[in-house]
C-alpha cells in the first residue's frame, strides 16, 4: 500500500471524548460511520482545523499541522484541504462562478474566472455558472460546494454527511459525480456519514465510531459482515457487501456473471464490458440456508459454506454469517430455522442468493 498522505492521533477526555489514530492514503474513500454523537463530524473538524482537540498530532504531505507536545496548531486557512458542508454554506449573493472563484485565492486575479467555470464543468455546471445559489435545485448547490472545495486544489476531501438533505433521486446523481471524481482525484476522500447505503456505495475503507473511539475498522465487505456491532447488525437493508468482476454477459438469457470473493454469481443483465471492477450488495433477507443443495428452483446463486456465528435477534430472528469461499455472508432466519436445520458454528450448509444488487456501477 501507497504511503499515507495522511496521519492523525487525536486524544482528549472532554467536553467531546476523542480517543483514536488513523491514516489516509491516496485516492481512498475512507468512510466515518457511525450514530449521531459517536464523534465523525468532529474528527472531520480537527482534520480541517476547525476544533484543537487536547491532546495528539496530525500530518499531511509531509507538514505538521497539530502537534500538541510541540503547542503547533495550523489555522484552516493554511491547510490545503477541501470541506463540503451539509448545508453547502455557499455565498448566497454570489453566483455560483463567483463563489467558486471565491476559493481561488492562491491565483494571479486574471486567472480565478477561468478556473473557477473550469471547475463547474467538472461537476457539469457549466450552464449554471451565473446562478445564485437561491436559482439552483439543492443537488445543483451541492455541485457548486463540491467545485469550490476542489478550487482550493486540495490534499484531503473532507465530506460532512454531504448529501442527507437531498432526496434519494438526487443522492444516486451526486453518487456517480463522487465517483468521476474519485477516478481522477489523487487526493484521499474522508465521508461523514450515518447512511451505509452510502458507505457501500463509495467507500473503500470505513471506521466505525463511537464515543469517540474506532471500534471497528475495514474494508467494506468486512465490516458489512460484522453482525456483532448493533449499529452495522441494524442498517437498513442490512446484508452483504463484495467487490467484484464481471466476467461475462448472456446476452440472450440476460443474465450476466460476476467473480467475487464468495465465488461465481450470476445477476440480472448489467450494462458493462467484461473486466468491470463492480460492487455489489446481497440483502441479508435474500440469502436462503440449506443443508443440501436444492434442485428445481429459480434461484441462480447456490453457494457451499460453514456457519461461522449465529446472533440471536429480536422478534424471533436470528443473524446467520456465513463463510463463503474467502467472504463472509450474512443471512437473516427464524430461530425456528435455526433450530430445524442445526444451526451452529461450523455446521456446512448450501446458501441460496435470491437476489444480487449492483451498488457501484463498473470502472
Amino acid at each position: 500500500m501507497a504511503e499515507p498522505v495522511l496521519a492523525a492521533e487525536l486524544r482528549q477526555e472532554a467536553p467531546i471524548p476523542l480517543d483514536l489514530g488513523f491514516a489516509l492514503h491516496p485516492g481512498e474513500v475512507t468512510a466515518l460511520f457511525g450514530a449521531s454523537g459517536a464523534g465523525k463530524t468532529t474528527v472531520l473538524r480537527c482534520l480541517a482545523g476547525l476544533y484543537r482537540p487536547r491532546t495528539g498530532r496530525i500530518r499531511c504531505g509531509g507538514e505538521t499541522w497539530f502537534d500538541s507536545d510541540a503547542d503547533l496548531w495550523l489555522p484552516s486557512h493554511r491547510r490545503r484541504i477541501g470541506l463540503v458542508f451539509q448545508d453547502y454554506a455557499l455565498f448566497p449573493h454570489m453566483t455560483a462562478e463567483a463563489n467558486v472563484a471565491a476559493a481561488l485565492g492562491h491565483l494571479p486575479r486574471a486567472q480565478r474566472a477561468a478556473r473557477a467555470r473550469a471547475l463547474l464543468a467538472l461537476v457539469h455546471l457549466q450552464d449554471f455558472a451565473s446562478r445564485r445559489p437561491a436559482e439552483l435545485s439543492g443537488g445543483q448547490r451541492q455541485r457548486v460546494a463540491v467545485a469550490r472545495a476542489l478550487a482550493r486544489e486540495p490534499e484531503v476531501l473532507l465530506l460532512d454527511e454531504p448529501f442527507s438533505a437531498l432526496d434519494r433521486a438526487v443522492r444516486v446523481a451526486l453518487y456517480a459525480e463522487i465517483e468521476a471524481l474519485r477516478a481522477r482525484l489523487a487526493c484521499p476522500i474522508v465521508l461523514v456519514t450515518h447512511d451505509f447505503e452510502e458507505v457501500a456505495r463509495l467507500a473503500d475503507r470505513v471506521l466505525v465510531l463511537e464515543d469517540g473511539r474506532i471500534i471497528a475498522e475495514g474494508d467494506v465487505g468486512a465490516i458489512s459482515a460484522r453482525a456483532d456491532l448493533p449499529i452495522i447488525a441494524a442498517a437498513a437493508e442490512a446484508g452483504s457487501v463484495l467487490d467484484a468482476t464481471l466476467v461475462e454477459t448472456l446476452a440472450a438469457r440476460r443474465l450476466s456473471v460476476l467473480d467475487t470473493a464468495a465465488g461465481r454469481l450470476v445477476a440480472p443483465v448489467i450494462d458493462a464490458a467484461p473486466g468491470a471492477r463492480l460492487r455489489v450488495r446481497i440483502p441479508a433477507r435474500d440469502v436462503i440456508l440449506a443443508d443440501r443443495a436444492p434442485e428445481g428452483l429459480s434461484v441462480h446463486n447456490a453457494l457451499a459454506g460453514t456457519v461461522a456465528a449465529v446472533e440471536p435477534r429480536a422478534g424471533g430472528l436470528a443473524d446467520l454469517l456465513v463463510a463463503v469461499g474467502a467472504a463472509r455472508l450474512r443471512a437473516q432466519v427464524t430461530e425456528d430455522a435455526v433450530s430445524r436445520l442445526g444451526l451452529a458454528p461450523g455446521r456446512p450448509v448450501v446458501a441460496l442468493v435470491k437476489s444480487v444488487a449492483v451498488t457501484r456501477p463498473g470502472a
